[in-house]
């Protein structure tokens, strides 16, 4: 296991590394719509027009713009240079006059932020914070920058993926089938190894309370598959479609909720 600071440092070398193909590998794939488009029908719900809402592990800046696009206000932000770098080339080019502030800053250095305070919401995305290991800090800071009553969502990888289960034990691949069930793995991305967190739905409202209060907890990727299963959602279209079908019946059952991809929570700040 690395050290806090070698990790961080491992993470931002690992996404800058891939900053420049994550659109195409994962924000445009067949996958990434669909779990995409699953997450941002709970966000409409969630952040109104007017807000200012933090967003962490912001990436290439695909759900900020799409705030935006809502009237949304963000400070969006990320440990990697290169992708705060896409990010704001994306604004540029796509929408200029959008209320969006980028900057490089990690999920656990919060008070590095130019703004401090005013939040009406917070964001994390697609396992972001996954990779940090004292998520009790984060939640510490988050209730010093967000307003009381403000609105967090949070999109984290679940301990136990029931589709990556059943697609490598099937294969005989037990190791890499159960690879999360242990709570935490190394995890090569670009080739760099990365400690990765994977924590239980009890485990996270333990780390956020009693600051945040869970409001509700919804499955994202079911039975529609990790993103590595690109190809076969490609050759499946029919099935697919079926998959995303039964992810909107099933992703706010008890137990199916937290068997999926991610799970995404909705916490409120008391």
């Amino acid at each position: 296991m690395t050290s806090i600071a070698e990790n961080l440092h491992l993470a931002r070398s690992a996404f800058d590394a891939i900053a420049d193909s994550y659109d195409t590998r994962f924000t445009a794939s067949t996958i990434g719509r669909a779990q995409r488009s699953a997450v941002w029908k709970k966000a409409k719900t969630v952040f109104r027009s007017g807000d200012h809402v933090l967003e962490l592990n912001c990436g290439t800046g695909e759900d900020a713009l799409f705030l935006a696009s809502r009237g949304v206000s963000v400070t969006a932000c990320d440990a990697s240079p290169r992708m705060i770098e896409l990010a704001r080339a994306r604004k540029k080019n796509e929408a200029s006059r959008a209320a969006i502030d980028f900057q490089v800053v990690c999920s656990e250095h919060l008070d590095r932020l130019s703004c401090r305070s005013g939040f009406q919401g917070a964001f994390s995305n697609f396992s972001g914070l996954n990779c940090v290991a004292n998520l009790t800090g984060v939640a510490t800071q988050l209730h010093r920058l967000l307003e009381s009553g403000a609105q967090l969502l949070l999109c984290v990888s679940t301990r136990f993926c029931l589709c990556e289960m059943l697609y490598y034990a099937l294969r005989a691949d037990f190791p890499t089938a159960f690879r999360r069930c242990g709570g935490s793995a190394m995890v090569r991305v670009a080739g760099l190894p990365l400690d990765v967190y994977y924590r239980s739905l009890r485990s996270l409202i333990r780390s956020f309370g009693p600051a945040f209060r869970l409001q509700s907890v919804t499955g994202i990727g079911v039975t529609v598959p990790p993103s590595y299963l690109e190809n076969w959602a490609r050759r499946h279209p029919f099935t697919f479609r079926l998959c995303e079908s039964v992810d909107r019946a099933i992703c706010r059952w008890p137990l199916f909720r937290v068997l999926g991809d991610h799970m995404l929570l909705h916490m409120e700040r008391v």
